[in-house]
């Protein structure tokens, strides 16, 4: 399919559930053999990175953010590490702490508003490929935390260029979006996977008699009756993480707070149907950078955007963002290829994204 071709949501999957749910139950992710790579924080924990395509010391590198409760075996990331490798990049799919399949060491986790630890990550590809062209995408939390760190850091951030798919704008109108209606049922699944990976820390702890970082997390109390990301969050993220409560927490980490201060060539994608995501907490054009480009689709649910037919889905999001980043290449490596990818890479609003997005909100 066109890379260039406008998104088509798939007939048969009518509704923003049935894009968000169908890809995490029906689609056969690639197998990939990739390479992994345990970096160590200043902190004494670890992040492991997941590496695929081409081990060339010039060749264009992604580096791929997961969204909460995700991991680098999540179906978007390997899918994006697939189409990526076959134009030639090399890229590396990101576990948060504790996302790895092995707990983190120490009581404190991930969260929307973790920039630190992507910092670092960001200051170690750079490291270690200093030839590669660095990029990042974010999905949903992933994609959060992405923004966020663009704006906090500016033009220092290490980034020629970034993605942002599904973002939760505003974390605190997020958490009452996704208790009402069906969405209750995402609610319910990311409670318990949350609860079930401070357990799994906990357990870790007692097989290591880490008693110190053991306590610090029964401080916390009872896991029991968190029910909503209020709960979860006042009882377990904040403290954990040095905010004074949920309210504070949403306040700091909400990307939408950091748009201004982008300063690389930067492309958001979203659906207007997002059942994550009330239509209130989209950012206004007023709120973006000038080196922003707000794509916003009236479907698509949450990292859905599926296409095609039923034989044959298609994944937009694996066609649009290897596209978008290759323009942003050849517009920074010529130019004159600047001026002409302009509209692609580095444009604030097409007239068919913004002829969507007024019709949306």
């Amino acid at each position: 399919m066109n890379s260039t071709a406008a998104f088509r949501p798939a007939w048969w999957l009518p509704g923003p559930h049935l894009q968000t749910l169908w890809a995490p139950f029906f689609r056969r992710p690639p197998q990939l053999e990739r390479r992994r790579e345990r970096l160590w924080l200043e902190d004494g924990d670890f992040l492991d990175l997941d590496g695929y395509g081409p081990h060339e010391a010039a060749a264009p590198l992604a580096l791929i953010l997961h969204g909460l409760t995700g991991s680098s075996q999540s179906h978007y990331v390997l899918g994006l590490q697939q189409r990526l490798a076959e134009r030639g990049w090399a890229s590396v799919a990101l576990n948060w702490r504790g996302c790895s399949g092995e707990p983190n060491l120490l009581p404190r986790g991930y969260h929307s508003g973790v920039s630190e630890d992507l910092a670092a990550v960001i200051a170690h590809l750079r490291a270690c490929r200093p030839l590669a062209p660095l990029y990042a995408v974010g999905y949903s939390l992933g994609g959060n935390v992405l923004l966020k760190y663009l704006g906090e850091s500016g033009a220092d951030c290490g980034l020629r260029g970034a993605v942002a798919v599904s973002v939760p704008f505003r974390l605190d109108q997020c958490a009452d979006r996704i208790g009402i209606g069906f969405s209750r049922v995402y609610q319910r699944h990311f409670m318990a996977e949350m609860v079930a990976y401070v357990r799994r820390k906990q357990q870790h702890f007692r097989r290591l008699r880490a008693e110190e970082h053991l306590a610090a997390l029964e401080r916390l109390g009872p896991l029991h009756g968190l029910r909503t990301f209020w709960d979860f969050d006042g009882r377990i993220t904040a403290p954990l993480h040095g905010f004074a409560d949920a309210a504070d927490y949403y306040r700091r980490a909400s990307s939408r707070y950091y748009l201004g201060g982008i300063r690389v060539p930067t492309l958001i994608i979203q659906a207007a149907d997002d059942p994550f995501v009330f239509r209130h907490s989209l950012p206004e054009p007023g709120e973006l950078a000038a080196t922003v480009h707000f794509e916003l689709h009236p479907r698509g649910g949450h990292v859905g955007f599926i296409e095609g037919s039923p034989h044959r889905p298609g994944f937009y999001l694996e066609r649009r963002i290897p596209a978008w980043l290759a323009a942003c290449v050849q517009a920074a490596g010529d130019s004159s290829a600047s001026t002409r990818s302009s509209g692609t890479c580095n444009r604030r609003y097409s007239a068919s994204t913004a002829t969507r997005a007024d019709g949306a909100r």
